[in-house]
């Protein structure tokens, strides 16, 4: 399912900020993040079961990641899988509005699907269930399992949480980043969405972070962009008892 958090243009040292989770069963069969043989362009963690990933950067400065969105009873096992989407962004050469035609073009053969993407210095979001895109102005974002910005209790407790770090411009702490993105504080009942997935499961994935034997976080990852154009990547993966497995940092420049 995954969330995102991201702060544009709110610090000076910092203009991008991405604090992203990766919410997915634990018995699908996942790379976490590296240099792609095959596309070496990409940096990026791997769904091995589909061939496409969640989020991903390359050298010359182009992002993408995805949130599904959460429509129980309406997803088709026959759509093509949703991961090929940040895969062949980051793989193209076509700048954002070309590729955002390309979306349009092909929404319906996905499932519900929230796309960010771009470069460093201009990011835009479509979703293929509103078929627009909208282009992030300075501010601070959430994009969960509905609408950018979706009011859902974990979406603004995020936000917020994100608001708050970035108004403290006398320091750097990655730490706090991912403190945010390891809360586990669930929604109370009387806000919790109705997505249609049952009650049990609207409490279990109305927390950022999510840990169940079954289903829950697999990665937490910092997409951090200086002004220079240095672009630092965090990332740590976890099992399905929520234990930390790996811890992987990678540096690229970007162009300024």
């Amino acid at each position: 399912m995954c969330i995102l958090f991201i702060a544009y243009q709110q610090r000076e040292d910092y203009p991008l900020i991405i604090a992203a989770n990766r919410d997915e069963f634990h018995a699908r069969p996942t790379q976490h993040s590296h240099i792609w043989h095959d596309v070496p362009q990409i940096f990026a963690g791997r769904d091995l079961q589909a061939g496409g990933t969640w989020m991903g950067v390359t050298r010359s400065g182009r992002i993408a990641a995805l949130t599904n969105i959460r429509e129980s009873g309406k997803n088709a096992a026959e759509k093509t899988t949703r991961g090929r989407l940040v895969k062949n962004f980051l793989a193209s050469q076509c700048d954002a509005d070309s590729y955002t035609q390309e979306l349009k073009s092909s929404a319906r053969q996905y499932n519900g699907f929230n796309l960010l993407y771009g470069d460093w210095r201009e990011l835009q979001v479509f979703s293929n269930r509103q078929g627009r895109v909208q282009k992030l102005d300075s501010g601070i974002y959430g994009l969960s399992n509905d609408d950018l910005n979706s009011p859902w209790p974990k979406v603004t407790r995020g936000m917020s949480a994100l608001k708050q770090y970035c108004q403290k411009t006398d320091f750097f702490d990655e730490e706090m980043l991912f403190e945010l993105l390891r809360n586990k504080e669930q929604a109370q009942d009387e806000v919790l969405p109705d997505t249609g997935v049952g009650y049990e499961w609207e409490k279990i994935l109305s927390s950022i972070y999510i840990n169940t034997p079954q289903y829950g976080t697999r990665s937490s990852t910092l997409l951090l962009i200086q002004a220079n154009g240095h672009a630092s990547w965090k990332e740590r993966t976890f099992n399905s008892q929520g234990e930390q497995t790996h811890d992987i940092t990678a540096h690229f420049q970007f162009a300024s």
